[in-house]
């Protein structure tokens, strides 16, 4: 249960998790003092916080989850990516000018690093970001070239007496998608003028679809809801999702079952669970993951313009042997709610084809949500 918990965060207290220590030394790159390219995108670290080291990711290739997914990657191919991308660290942040810049171009700025050493290798894994393979501190850096921003993004990061909730809110409404608001709010872009920061890569990912899925409950409280039991399902790298939309108003559940020999699972299965009505007060002990998912569904409700409950079931099996970050239970929780849909006559229907589709039934025995629906009547029932 605790591994599960966990997820590489060291929560046992030993220096490398024993987990992720079979793949540091499964891989061989070229490490060098100097790089020159493109910087995707930026990234900041949490340890030591307030005082935090950052820098660019250096890679000539996509730092961008829908499009690996898209391109049909696999995990191996995805951890072979990850292992050749270079973060630039530099712990004086001298560079948070040019980190912004990097942050609101929509394309790819080249630039040209100068490391006070040859980078190290040492490919990280944890639950919620992608991993990296390379790390390099940072003697010299210059851009390469101007940023190209959307027209949503500078209007946003110029507002200085925006906050950062109501700018996430903006920027996602305009379409620009959680990968973009991310960087820019890990790059101190967003928030009023005496409130703006540089935020931890990894905190920045859960408050971003944290923030974006609140206010789009807010306007799904106000539609009408469903009108029937659906129940959704898509797989990606290993994780097999279902969900189930009862017409209600908003509550949310997620189980998370980690199956024997799975990543988190070792030689037992492993079943955790968290919810919520309208509002959460509490970090899930879901981690990211449960951020990531009700994310993907309150933007499939928004879209179809009504309320539910919903049911994300999460089984996770031995085909996913590295962990890539959240962006997966995002990707395929979206992909789940833009597949087909299966209209159910009942709640016991619906729970039996989820089961069906995960494989078990025991997650039942773990739900909240269910005996609730069952049992309590609502206004949507008169």
């Amino acid at each position: 249960m605790q591994c599960a918990e966990c997820k590489g965060r060291g929560f046992c207290g030993l220096e490398r998790c024993p987990i992720m220590s079979r793949f540091y030394a499964r891989l061989s790159v070229k490490q060098s003092d100097h790089y020159e390219g493109a910087a995707p995108s930026v990234f900041v670290g949490s340890y030591g916080y307030p005082k935090v080291a950052g820098g660019p990711l250096m890679i000539d290739d996509a730092d961008h989850p829908p499009e690996w997914v898209a391109k049909g990657l696999g995990i191996e191919d995805i951890v072979v990516l990850r292992a050749r991308t270079i973060r630039g660290a530099d712990e004086s942040m001298r560079i948070a000018e040019n980190l912004k810049e990097i942050a609101l171009s929509s394309k790819p700025l080249d630039v040209e690093v100068r490391f006070t050493k040859p980078v190290s290798f040492d490919l990280r894994f944890d639950g919620t970001i992608a991993p990296v393979g390379l790390t390099g501190a940072i003697q010299k850096m210059d851009i390469l070239g101007n940023a190209r921003v959307d027209r949503a993004v500078d209007r946003v990061t110029s507002d200085t007496d925006l906050g950062a909730t109501d700018a996430c809110e903006i920027l996602h409404t305009s379409g620009t998608d959680v990968y973009r608001i991310t960087q820019l709010l890990t790059a101190g872009l967003l928030g009023s003028e005496k409130k703006r920061r540089v935020v931890p890569t990894r905190w920045a990912i859960t408050a971003v679809d944290d923030t974006v899925s609140k206010q789009l409950k807010k306007k799904i409280a106000r539609y009408p809801p469903l009108g029937g039991i659906e129940v959704f399902s898509a797989s990606l790298y290993g994780n097999h999702i279902v969900c189930i939309l009862v017409p209600g108003d908003w509550k949310y559940e997620m189980i998370e079952v980690w199956g024997k020999q799975s990543l988190w699972g070792g030689g037992s299965e492993t079943i955790a669970r968290d919810g919520e009505d309208l509002t959460k007060s509490d970090y899930s002990p879901l981690a990211g993951a449960y951020y990531s998912a009700r994310l993907a569904v309150t933007e499939y409700l928004e879209s179809v313009q009504r309320s539910a409950r919903v049911l994300v079931l999460r089984n996770v099996t031995s085909e996913y042997w590295a962990p890539l970050g959240t962006w997966v239970v995002r990707e395929a929780t979206r992909n789940a709610m833009r597949g087909q849909k299966t209209p159910c006559e009942s709640l016991s229907e619906a729970i039996d084809l989820a089961s069906r589709i995960i494989g078990f039934s025991h997650w039942r025995s773990h739900s909240r949500l269910i005996p609730e629906i069952m049992t309590q009547k609502t206004l949507f029932d008169f």
